[in-house]
């Protein structure tokens, strides 16, 4: 909850979501379960708010903003999922999105790139619900059927938050579906050829609207009831969220955000600008029904935040994630040990599903503090890789980079990642700027009106700067290492891999 005068952050509450891994290189969530966690938070922000004396009917729009390509199918007679979550990293759709290729001319992966702004790829929506119709009966019944409802994870929440099975607004927002590769970027409507490329039938879909308006209002599910009937009225994908949040509304100001993923959009105004050098071209927000719409480049990078993750629950060398910080604190190096953690292939700049994770130049001398360096330098070289596509596109190199997300709170991951740039990381006192993207754009909504999206309106944030500490050879020298690791990380998977029940 924040202040819509100052943006100061009120109140708020967090829960982490479990992810499931039924097979290898599968990711799931549980709909329910993400639901549950959402009200879990109101009701604990809400009584935050009540010991701070604050009156929650203060509370005057709520903000949504989620992970962006995840994908859920539901029955709208029931309000039951219908299967899980496939998450955006997921990797299933390896065979459906080579089924796909051999249909278009010369398997260009970029076929729909000036319509979508995106390559055929595992990670958007189009591929994952094109699964889900290819092997779950229980979905292709209820689609014949007429009940099926698809959505991102925007439009799950809404459609449950405003009555669900009893008249659930069924929508999104032009940032998440232009992240589902059915979406035509410049009309701004569902594409009807894409539609038909994916075999995806349009009644299924959601009705798209701008990232600030309201949606419908709250069924309240509170003890204390207090959140019945206040809009919804802002919707934005968690990058788009985080680049309003970071205030970035001019052309060529650029924000990174350190969570799961990686993820450096650059604002290019109402221009769609495309890439020449392996970036996606995506919708940035449309900040209200009769405003323009505004476009972004984008650097996806799959792994950053999980690979700590992973160090934690997968390799057990650490108990919590805020330890991964010392144990590279301890030694400043990773003494020549290099980290792909290509997990779910390589995204941006690459396109790379064959690439998988490598830990190269081992040596006796390297033990666990080393591994858990180069996991956060591995951080750092991706953002460095994209950082220089963008620059490449745009023509203008950026001078500084603002950065928000979990991992930020990451000092050491901080310093190193102006060091690898040679250029000041600039990082906001409140990282929280993804939730506040989405309060901002609730609040500014026509009929709420509480929050000017001005410039000169705009308080400005207190921020926390990092300078580069080392020379840029010696930056260059690590860098070009960390693309030799690359090279060696790809072609290791093939679809033509024996069958030994793993691979699907």
């Amino acid at each position: 909850v924040f202040n819509a005068k100052t943006a100061e952050l009120l109140s708020h509450h967090q829960v982490e979501i479990q992810q499931k891994f039924p097979k290898e290189g599968w990711v799931e969530q549980d709909p329910k379960e993400i639901l549950k966690s959402v009200h879990e938070c109101v009701e604990r922000t809400c009584e935050k708010l009540q010991q701070l004396n604050i009156d929650i009917t203060n509370i005057k729009a709520i903000g949504v903003s989620n992970q962006r390509e995840t994908t859920v199918v539901w029955d709208k007679t029931t309000g039951e999922p219908l299967y899980n979550t496939i998450v955006w990293l997921d990797l299933r759709t390896q065979s459906t999105v080579e089924r796909l290729l051999k249909r278009i001319p010369g398997k260009n992966k970029a076929y729909f790139k000036f319509r979508t702004g995106l390559p055929l790829s595992t990670y958007f929506s189009a591929v994952k619900l094109r699964w889900l119709l290819d092997n779950v009966e229980e979905i292709r019944q209820a689609v014949n059927d007429g009940r099926a409802m698809f959505g991102t994870i925007d439009s799950w929440l809404i459609w449950s938050l405003t009555g669900g099975k009893n008249g659930g607004v069924h929508c999104t927002d032009v940032t998440n579906a232009s992240r589902t590769m059915l979406f035509n970027i410049h009309s701004l409507e569902w594409d009807p050829e894409l539609c038909q490329f994916f075999d995806i039938p349009v009644e299924i879909l959601p009705k798209v609207r701008s990232s600030s308006e309201i949606y419908g209002l709250m069924v309240c599910f509170l003890k204390s009831g207090a959140l019945t009937g206040v809009p919804i009225s802002g919707c934005l994908g968690d990058q788009s969220a985080a680049l309003v949040g970071q205030m970035c509304f001019q052309d060529g100001q650029a924000k990174n955000t350190y969570g799961t993923g990686c993820f450096l959009l650059c604002n290019t105004g109402q221009k769609s600008v495309f890439s020449e050098h392996g970036l996606l071209t995506t919708i940035a927000y449309k900040l209200g029904r009769d405003k323009p719409v505004c476009y972004a480049l984008e650097g996806s990078v799959a792994i950053a935040g999980a690979v700590v993750r992973w160090l934690r629950d997968n390799l057990g060398i650490v108990k919590t994630s805020q330890e991964v910080e010392k144990l590279a604190a301890e030694v400043g190096t990773s003494y020549g040990c290099y980290f792909v953690p290509a997990f779910s292939g390589l995204y941006a700049p690459y396109w790379e599903p064959s690439a998988r994770g490598i830990i190269c130049g081992l040596t006796q001398f390297t033990n666990k503090n080393h591994i858990a360096f180069a996991a956060l330098e591995a951080v750092c070289f991706q953002t460095r890789e994209i950082l220089d596509a963008i620059n490449k596109d745009c023509g203008i190199p950026l001078n500084q980079l603002q950065v928000d997300g979990g991992m930020t709170n990451n000092k050491v991951l901080m310093q190193l990642q102006s060091d690898i740039l040679c250029i000041p990381v600039v990082k906001p006192s409140m990282p929280e700027t993804t939730a506040l993207g989405a309060a901002m754009a609730a609040g500014a909504a026509e009929g709420v009106g509480i929050w000017s999206l001005n410039p000169g309106d705009l308080t400005a944030v207190t921020c926390e700067r990092f300078e580069p500490q080392i020379n840029p050879e010696e930056s260059e020298f690590r860098y070009a290492r960390w693309k030799k690791a690359v090279m060696k990380s790809m072609g290791w998977e093939t679809s033509e891999a024996p069958s030994n029940g793993k691979s699907e």
